[in-house]
């Protein structure tokens, strides 16, 4: 009997490749960290996967991840391991760990601490800061075990601070030496194999001490001078966080964002991509940008907005953080206990009563208000079965209402029942299915924005593939199978310029996902403490992946960790 031919095959699935052509049922055959039959396989592998009643699709390539610390004590990148992730790009919204001299190394880790989230203190401990320039910094990636493919872009935060230290934060322009100075940085950045350059315009985004962070306030013209780095390279995509919340009268500086990003992909012939999403404080906002963006592509841009497939929310409940975390002192007891003790005071009588009190009598130590958030607005995620699309009779207040309840009575009977697995939402962006509809039919709209790794005591959107795939695909049918697929895909991997990735064709790479596509479901958030030095997290499971590939080997099994840690750097040089 001689020996078999391939390393794995994948029978009788149906093949949603990536590209939008119709579904095939088809065997895969894998040969090394590549796919080398697509079609009626004869020859035995070594390993065999029976995918009848299976949906076979490229590895899912996620292009807004935050990701840049964890990794390095988290290989396998949950909970992007758990919704068919197989690739990754890191270094958004111009927060990076590279370029970066001895002195600034604390700088930019509390930078990324605060503006994305991540403690300060585990981003210290759990890096080893062995780079200095962003080449060294993929070399440092290179040699990470890691069970995702990962690429990153060089963030302007770090190249402006490594140029102009202080003066970076000013609102005065950069000098043309200056310029010059952080161009060579971009340009080493490039050559080294970066996907691309990132900046942060926003105001939101805020240093330690509360101003805006470098690169807020760079003038056009030196945005435009990193455009043509990248337009030399001929590689790499412009990232932004756009400043929208100064929109001005007629909306003056949200077009003047949009038309800045334009020219600069003109310039670079390089794409541009920005996070666009729905608020309801100003509902018609990102209409006016997909007009603007519209406009812009017509007169030679290449602009990709990416939004979200749900409303980006605040994510509490009793494991973490509760609204009445403040309302009085029973509540503030609870904060130093785990669950198990935070469990135990609920249930007790006489405190569960305390709280109840407390909570409909505060004490005036916050501005007055029984909660730190509005109770209308809150919802319920159960931890079985999260439904992300409630209206307004399915609130935390509308459903005591119908109770006759008060919505802290109805938080802590659920609390109960559920053994503290209830979670509630409080969705801050996104908050509008209907303009959520708006963006992703726009044939400008890219998927982005999960912002995986960030956030980490707030949100919980990395799950974003498995609650697009199952709401707006299989629930409710806005988009075909194969049309779904291709926006998690090949679309997301052809704008990072991801060569022979986000596809199943022969001789693409082998980052493929197993799906019972029936079964496909969330889990509900879960916060728990596996960051450096015992800190806390958000993660969220998914269920119906029966294996995830990664470069020709299995990575995850039924929603568990393999051992293979086949991932690989992503450059833009390759």
């Amino acid at each position: 009997m001689s020996d078999p031919e391939f390393d794995i095959v994948i029978r009788g699935g149906s093949v949603v490749d990536g590209d939008g052509s119709p579904i095939k049922e088809a065997d895969v055959a894998i040969l090394g960290d590549r796919i080398v039959g697509v079609g009626e396989i004869n020859g035995s592998g070594y390993r065999e996967i029976d995918a009848k009643g299976r949906i076979v699709t490229p590895g899912f390539v996620d292009i807004h991840t935050h990701l840049d610390a964890q990794l390095a004590w988290d290989p396998i990148g949950s909970s992007s391991c758990w919704h068919g992730i197989t690739s990754v790009v890191m270094g958004n919204c111009g927060v990076t760990f590279a370029p970066v001299r001895t002195e600034d190394i604390s700088y930019l880790a509390e930078v990324m601490e605060s503006v994305e989230d991540i403690p300060r203190e585990a981003i210290l401990e759990g890096l080893p800061w062995d780079w200095r320039t962003y080449g060294e910094y993929l070399d440092f990636l290179d040699g990470l075990p890691k069970g995702l493919n990962v690429g990153g872009m060089v963030g302007h935060v770090a190249v402006r601070w490594n140029v102009m230290g202080q003066d970076s934060l000013d609102e005065d322009p950069a000098s043309p030496e200056q310029i010059e100075a952080m161009c060579a940085l971009v340009d080493e950045a490039m050559s080294a194999g970066a996907l691309g350059f990132s900046t942060s315009r926003t105001l939101l985004h805020r240093t330690p001490d509360g101003r805006p962070i470098p690169g807020t306030f760079a003038d056009d013209d030196e945005l435009y001078a990193f455009a043509e780095v990248l337009g030399r390279h001929e590689r790499g995509v412009f990232e932004a966080a756009p400043r929208f919340e100064k929109a001005g009268a007629d909306w003056a500086g949200l077009k003047h964002e949009i038309r800045t990003l334009g020219e600069i992909t003109r310039r670079s012939g390089r794409p541009s991509t920005f996070g666009l999403v729905y608020n309801a404080v100003r509902p018609d906002m990102s209409e006016v940008a997909l007009i603007e963006v519209a406009s812009e592509n017509s007169n030679g841009a290449t602009l990709r907005p990416q939004t979200t497939c749900r409303p980006i929310g605040v994510v509490l409940g009793i494991q973490h953080r509760t609204p009445w975390a403040r309302a009085g002192a029973t509540w503030r007891s609870m904060q130093h206990l785990d669950l198990a003790g935070r469990l135990a005071v609920i249930r007790d009588p006489e405190s569960r009563r305390r709280l109840i009190e407390e909570a409909n009598n505060p004490e005036e130590i916050h501005g007055g208000g029984s909660a730190m958030v509005d109770l209308s607005r809150l919802y319920l995620l159960d931890a079985e079965n999260p439904n992300y699309r409630v209206g307004p009779d399915g609130t935390l207040e509308a459903k005591a209402a119908q109770e006759g309840i008060t919505p802290v009575e109805l938080f802590l009977n659920e609390t109960d029942r559920s053994d503290g697995s209830v979670m509630l939402s409080l969705p801050i962006l996104n908050q509008d299915y209907e303009a959520i509809e708006t963006m992703l039919q726009d044939e400008s709209i890219v998927m982005g924005l999960a912002d995986a790794g960030a956030h980490v005591g707030q949100i919980m959107d990395s799950s974003q593939p498995t609650y697009f795939l199952s709401h707006w695909v299989r629930d409710t049918g806005f988009f075909s199978l194969e049309e779904g697929v291709r926006r998690i895909t090949s679309d997301t991997a052809d704008l990072f310029g991801l060569v022979d990735r986000g596809r199943i064709v022969e001789g693409g790479y082998a980052d493929i996902n197993i799906i019972d596509f029936d079964q496909l479901a969330l889990t509900g958030p879960e916060y728990v403490h596996d960051f450096p030095g015992g800190s806390g997290r958000y993660v969220q499971r998914g269920v119906g992946y029966d294996a995830t590939i990664v470069n020709g080997q299995v990575f995850m099994e039924h929603g568990e960790h393999t051992g293979a840690l086949a991932g690989v750097t992503l450059r833009s040089t390759d």
